[in-house]
């Protein structure tokens, strides 16, 4: 894991980016958990505020309209504080998300190797961003086009590689406690 030494004020809120099957949902409940926070998925959110499940939203308005509903739903999270988010894979792809999300909290950006988010996400047959002739080289040329826009992003990346998630999770803590301790 390495860290950003930089020291921003920023509320009380820890924020994972990453990519779809990176872990942001497991990892973030048991960080919530260990860090004594309330956990906010952001996709829960978004089907909620849409009245639909995530395949729906792409079918009826397409990746712009959802990516529209996913900025609406981190604008709503600027007014909250003690929380651990789980974005969205692609919150990065919107150039205004960007400093949203470094104003939310300390961002930490899950990034475990392309062969693990592969062996996950190809269990998920759901996916919308997935539902390509090539999913394998989908999952490689998003990776390819977000990794800058993560490491832009983030305070701290955390290769969750051979950790299980209690390990992981217990690891970022430490790293969220020494940030908000400064």
């Amino acid at each position: 894991m390495a860290s950003d030494s930089s020291v921003r004020n920023t509320p009380l809120n820890v924020v994972l980016v990453g990519f779809m099957g990176c872990g942001k949902t497991t990892l973030g409940s048991r960080l919530a958990q260990m860090l004594g926070l309330k956990f906010v998925d952001m996709d829960e959110c978004i089907v909620k505020k849409a009245g639909c499940p995530i395949p729906e939203i792409f079918a009826r308005e397409g990746e712009a309209g959802f990516r529209r509903i996913e900025s609406e739903v981190l604008d709503e999270l600027t007014a909250g504080g003690n929380m651990v988010i789980a974005t969205g894979g692609g919150v990065v792809t919107v150039p205004e998300n960007l400093p949203k999300l470094r104003m939310l909290g300390f961002v930490v950006w899950l990034n475990p190797p392309e062969r693990s988010i592969w062996n996950r996400v190809s269990r998920n047959r759901s996916r919308p961003l997935l539902q390509t002739e090539n999913p394998r080289q989908t999952v490689r040329d998003l990776l390819e086009q977000r990794r800058p826009l993560y490491a832009g992003v983030a305070d701290l990346e955390a290769d969750t590689q051979g950790l299980t998630p209690d390990e992981a999770a217990y690891g970022i803590a430490e790293s969220v406690r020494l940030h908000f301790s400064r």
